[in-house]
C-alpha cells in the first residue's frame, strides 16, 4: 500500500472520459491511490512494472491490446497484482476468459461508486470478486460440468492448432504455450492468428470465447 495505507490502483480503459471518472470516484473514498492511467492493454503492460500497482481495474473490450490478453502479460510480470475486469454485460463466457487469464474478479461498467470501491479493496485483500451466480457457472464450465457445444468450425483446425488454442483458452501465456509446444512465442503467435483467420474472428478475446462455447476447455479437462 502507499504511504498513507491507501490500495494503489491503475485504472485502464480506452475511454478517456470513463478514466477520468473511474480515477474520481475511488480517490474521492479516501482508501484508494490512483498512482497511473492507462489507454489499452498494451499502455498497462508497458508502464506497470514502473507503476506497480496493486490492483488494476481493466476494460475488458480494447482496442490493440484486449484487457483479457493484457491481463495474462501482467500475471507473468507482476503476479501479485490484482486484476479487477470492467465488463459490459455479464456474459459468462468472458468472465471465465477473463478468470482463466488471471484476473481476481469483474464488475460491469457504470456500477454504483460505493460497489467498485468495495470491489476494488476486496480483491487487494486476495479475494476473488465473482458473484455467486457467475461463479458457480464459471466452475462448472471449467470443470467439464456443461456439455461442449458443437461446431462445424472445430474441424477447420488441425490437432496442432486446436491444442494450441486449449492452451491460450486456459489462462497460459504465448510464453508458456510456447516452452508445451518446444516452439518460439512468436510461431505461437502466428499459430494463434492463423486460427483467427480461420473462424472469422478478429480479436483473441473472441478466440478464448470460442475456445470456451465449442467445449475445448471441457474436452481438456476430461482428457479428450
Amino acid at each position: 500500500m502507499s504511504s498513507a495505507g491507501r490500495v494503489r490502483v491503475m485504472v485502464v480503459d480506452d475511454h478517456p472520459g470513463l478514466r477520468c471518472v473511474l480515477k474520481d470516484v475511488l480517490e474521492a473514498s479516501g482508501r484508494v491511490e490512483v498512482v497511473g492511467l492507462a489507454r489499452d492493454g498494451e499502455d498497462a503492460v508497458r508502464t506497470v512494472q514502473e507503476l506497480r500497482p496493486e490492483v488494476i481495474v481493466m476494460d475488458l473490450v480494447m482496442p490493440r491490446k484486449d484487457g483479457v490478453e493484457a491481463c495474462r502479460e501482467i500475471m507473468e510480470l507482476l503476479p501479485d497484482t490484482r486484476v479487477l475486469m470492467l465488463t459490459a454485460s455479464a456474459d459468462i463466457d468472458a468472465v471465465v476468459v477473463a478468470i482463466a487469464a488471471g484476473a481476481a474478479g469483474y464488475i460491469q461498467k457504470f456500477s454504483p461508486p460505493q460497489e467498485l470501491v468495495e470491489a476494488v479493496l476486496d480483491v487487494a485483500e486476495g479475494h476473488l470478486r465473482v458473484p455467486d451466480v457467475a461463479a458457480r457457472e464459471v466452475y462448472a464450465m471449467i470443470r467439464g460440468g456443461r456439455d461442449p457445444v458443437p461446431c462445424e468450425a472445430s474441424d477447420k483446425l488441425t490437432a496442432l492448432e486446436r491444442e494450441t488454442l486449449t492452451l491460450f483458452a486456459s489462462g497460459l501465456s504465448y510464453i508458456q504455450i510456447s516452452e508445451v509446444r518446444g516452439s518460439s512465442a512468436t510461431a505461437i503467435q502466428n499459430t494463434l492468428d492463423c486460427i483467427q483467420d480461420k473462424l472469422g474472428l478478429k480479436t483473441r478475446q473472441e478466440l478464448a470465447i470460442w475456445a470456451v462455447k465449442n467445449g475445448l476447455l471441457d474436452r481438456a479437462e476430461q482428457g479428450g
